[in-house]
């Protein structure tokens, strides 16, 4: 389960403002009536984006020449296209119009369930594409097709894909063209007719070239199949669903009713049988990696060596408490195993996607072995730490090889804010920042470790995003996204509210951070709190990034906006994240009662009008802190939430939990259903009826338990709609939903 913010957009909207100091309710002057225009649901979810022009999917060409990245229209924010720029001209061009090139098909259920898995349902057009080996060329999937895309702005459909090719790639010397079609994996040159390289299966459950559900939804893997880097072969996974036990989920629709029978792993249950296989790009030569006797293990992550005469391979145990990295010759299959990361006592292992394997054989690897998220140099067998401190890296970025640096995002300086640093491989006591201070920053690399592509925000800045050298130093912007004249937020800009922070303390002495915005308030007159959290894991929610149009429009109504990271959120270290080891709904319920109680005892809050909100594990949590504090928020909403832990996936699940079927008293105590009696303030329980993230059974359970308890309780279920519930439409309908709720419920702006 990753984070999912509030109708998706919680963040990634607009809010600078006028200054909130301190605790004691001072604001800056109030904005005249007339010179501040309304900041409506609609047209928060209207077009164009008030976030503003931000690129997705920000890429350089192997040459380092181009720069390419996905736009949404004005028109439609939805829908992107590809466009280049020529850092040699310094002109942009678009490459793909989707609508001029795209048939508009509808997708199979295949890709719009990998697109969930992206958490991209809702886009249309391009979402992804990659770039030739020699920099001439793009591959782009689009509608259902294949398209092989020059900088000249010609478009070339490969008849060879087929239609509904899944996972295409082009191979890494780009001599090939791979993808997906009836679960094997077709391979073929990139001007010629491609054939099927894994073999007919008799069975329907076998899929080759594709990642199994966890390791889609919960690894953030989601590759199947890996070329080598001289093209010589292609490692591919092969996975089994047969002991994978079948759900029925129901889509519900306005209209009709669709079902789906689907092969879901939930906890306590089979996962799919996984195994890897290496072959020759046309299908010779096959022959099975070695992943050990037990077959009730994870495959996490899939990498060659630079000179491509090893396999690397992360291999995982069910329990999540030991990662084993293993090194496979692609001739034989045989392996030996480098190293093991074992988790503290009462924890886990955190994937990562920090890690690289270096020429002359060694391996930059993230670990979280002295309890914070930290670099090391693996060599000839032997560990050096190069980041150390009770601050996380956050990501690594890329190595210059040349130059002995390694580039990476950590919070050294600030963990509401973090940064990009370097450091040298050789002295790598000296830590050198690279980006602004008051900025949240991310960024990706070249291969070579030479160009930056730096994404930053602030309290007063929507996203941007510009190209750097390796010091930093910025050499072009991708996008300004300038509060102008031109911008589709500045019209707002003069009731814009800056946010607040500070802490509170945990149980256990820690540091809880908070953020806080409030409206132009008048002296003496107490306002309503829209207390809004997430509290799972993998999750920080309180930066000091730009914070999003949808908060300053609740603000607008004249609500306090609220948000608490509370134990067991991420980028604090091991033992504050660990905390809800087999305890889920325990230290965050006590941490989020915390916020509530700093809250109430501020003198222009009003204690009798905190209405609390969260989506997905946030509306899981809604239900455990009405449940365990009656009568402490005024009201409730929890949107999409888990009520039992066992209809949810083994990966996640299981990580935090254990085994239902070895603690089943563990899952008794951390579901939502066993205190549903419990709730006795008003509860808004909302739905999208064909989610296939936390199933609607985990809402109908829910509710069934209420009405056998005679607990009054609201709902608003959405047909067609899964995990995610947004649209120009919709979105406006859930937010009013909402609002209207707690109105009539008396959580509402003083008259």
């Amino acid at each position: 389960m990753r984070p999912l913010q509030l109708a998706l957009c919680l963040t990634c909207l607009a809010l600078p403002a006028a200054a909130y100091a301190g605790e004691t309710g001072v604001t800056a002057p109030a904005v005249p009536d007339a010179a501040k225009p309304v900041l409506t649901f609609d047209r928060i979810y209207a077009s164009p984006s008030l976030n503003g022009k931000v690129p997705a999917s920000v890429k350089l060409s192997p040459d380092g020449r181009y720069l390419t990245v996905l736009r949404n229209r004005p028109d439609d924010r939805e829908r992107y296209d590809l466009w280049g720029y020529d850092r040699t001209s310094g002109e942009w061009r678009m490459l793909v119009d989707s609508l001029k090139v795209g048939s508009g098909a509808a997708l199979s259920e295949a890709e719009r369930m990998q697109r969930e898995r992206h958490r991209i349902g809702d886009r249309k057009g391009i979402v992804a594409y990659s770039w030739s080996a020699d920099s001439k060329s793009i591959l782009v999937p689009l509608d259902g097709a294949l398209y092989l895309a020059g900088l000249d702005g010609s478009v070339r459909k490969l008849e060879c894909a087929g239609a509904n090719p899944l996972n295409p790639a082009l191979s890494e010397q780009g001599g090939f063209v791979s993808f997906v079609r009836e679960q094997r994996l077709w391979i073929g040159p990139v001007a010629g007719e491609a054939r099927a390289v894994t073999p007919a299966e008799a069975s329907a459950t076998v899929h080759w070239g594709e990642a199994e559900f966890v390791a889609q939804e919960e690894m953030a893997r989601m590759d199947g199949y890996w070329w080598a880097p001289d093209d010589s072969r292609i490692a591919v996974e092969r996975f089994d669903e047969a002991g994978v036990g079948v759900v029925t989920r129901a889509a519900i629709g306005a209209e009709g009713t669709k079902t789906f029978e689907q092969r879901y792993p939930a906890a306590g249950t089979a996962n799919a049988e996984v195994s890897l296989w290496v072959m020759k790009p046309d299908g010779a030569e096959r022959v099975q990696g070695d992943l050990g006797a037990n077959t009730d293990i994870y495959l996490a992550r899939v990498d060659w060596a630079k000179d491509g005469r090893t396999l690397y391979v992360q291999r995982v145990n069910r329990e999540q408490t030991r990662l084993d990295m293993l090194a496979v010759d692609p001739a034989t299959g045989t392996s030996r195993l480098l190293f093991s990361e074992n988790a503290a006592s009462k924890s886990w292992i955190n994937l990562s996607k920090s890690y690289r394997f270096l020429k002359d054989g060694s391996l930059v690897w993230w670990s979280e072995r002295d309890g914070f998220g930290h670099l090391y140099h693996y060599k000839t067998g032997k560990w050096r730490q190069l980041t150390k401190g009770p601050w996380v890296v956050t990501g690594m970025i890329g190595v210059d090889e040349k130059a002995g640096r390694v580039f990476f995002t950590g919070t050294k300086d600030d963990v509401l804010a973090q940064q990009v640093y370097s450091l040298s491989l050789a002295s790598p006591a000296k830590v050198s920042r690279l980006t602004e201070l008051g900025w949240v920053n991310s960024a990706s690399m070249d291969k070579d470790g030479q160009t930056l592509v730096i994404a930053r925000s602030s309290p007063a800045q929507p996203p941007q995003v510009y190209v750097a050298d390796a010091s930093g130093k910025r050499m072009a912007w991708v996008e300004e996204n300038a509060l102008d004249a031109a911008h589709p937020y500045t019209q707002f800009l003069a009731g814009h509210r800056m946010p607040q922070f500070g802490t509170v303390k945990a149980a256990d002495g820690s540091d809880l951070h908070w953020t806080m915005i409030t409206p132009v308030m008048e002296p003496g007159k107490r306002y309503p709190v829209f207390f809004q959290h997430y509290s799972g894991p993998h999750s920080q929610d309180v930066d000091r990034g730009w914070t999003g149009a949808l908060a300053q429009a609740i603000v607008d109504k004249g609500f306090i906006y609220f948000q608490i990271d509370n134990r067991g959120s991420a980028n604090r270290g091991v033992a504050f994240e660990s905390q809800i080891y087999r305890a889920m709904g325990s230290v965050e319920v006590e941490d989020q009662l915390a916020g509530l109680n700093y809250l109430m005892a501020l003198p222009f809050v009003d204690p009798a009008k905190v209405g609390t909100f969260g989506w997905s594990y946030g509306g899981y949590m809604t239900l455990k802190m009405l449940q365990a504090n009656p009568g402490a928020y005024a009201a409730g909403i929890a949107v999409a939430p888990v009520t039992k832990w066992e209809l949810y996936d083994t990966f996640y699940t299981e990580r935090y939990l254990g085994d239902p079927r070895q603690v089943p008293e563990v899952y008794a105590k951390s579901d939502a259903l066993g205190d549903a009696a419990k709730i006795t303030d008003p509860l808004l329980l909302i739905h999208g009826m064909a989610d296939d993230n936390v199933v609607f059974e985990n809402s109908t359970l829910m509710a069934a338990r209420m009405q056998a308890g005679k607990v009054p309780f609201e709902m608003m279920f959405y047909p067609g709609y899964t995990h995610g519930i947004t649209g120009p439409a919709i979105g406006p309908h859930l937010m009013n939903t909402i609002f209207n709720f707690l109105e009539k419920h008396g959580v509402a702006a003083p008259k």
